[in-house]
């Protein structure tokens, strides 16, 4: 994976590589699991190098949530199509999957306790009531500087 600046590399992660052709192999899995994916699609971290950060913190959010998340990172060649199945918008970005459904997205770098609220929200609404219904957290900051 080519995805490293500096001393950070993506790769060291522990996280499966997810594109066009596996990430339906990846979602099904995590059905039968009964957990929700998770999926970073994370941009150019040299443009967006909070990207960086974001990478970080996912593998420590799949471990604070145990076994009702499974993460992976889209492939940089993945991304735009990837992002256009899941609407993506703004990179980096946190998509949680479930039963083919998005449940919703948590964009940029976010405050400990935003991830733990958010995603908390997310894995616990019952599935299949309104599954498709995404949401966007983007930093007040943030969302003014990208035209949301």
């Amino acid at each position: 994976m080519e995805f490293q600046v500096g001393k950070h590399d993506l790769a060291r992660s522990g996280l499966p590589e997810v594109d066009a052709a596996t990430v339906d192999l990846f979602l099904g899995r995590a059905d039968e699991a009964g957990a929700v994916a998770v999926l970073l699609s994370a941009g150019d971290p040299n443009r967006f190098p909070e990207a960086i950060d974001v990478a970080v913190v996912l593998p420590e959010l799949i471990a604070a949530f145990g076994n009702r998340l499974r993460g992976a990172i889209i492939a940089r060649d993945a991304e735009r199509a990837l992002g256009e199945r899941f609407e993506v918008r703004v990179q980096p970005t946190l998509i949680f999957v479930a039963n083919g459904k998005t449940l919703g997205l948590i964009a940029k770098i976010q405050d400990w306790s935003v991830y733990a609220d958010r995603i908390t929200k997310l894995i616990d609404r019952p599935r299949g009531q309104g599954a498709a219904v995404a949401v966007t957290i983007v930093p007040q900051h943030r969302a003014q500087e990208v035209g949301l």
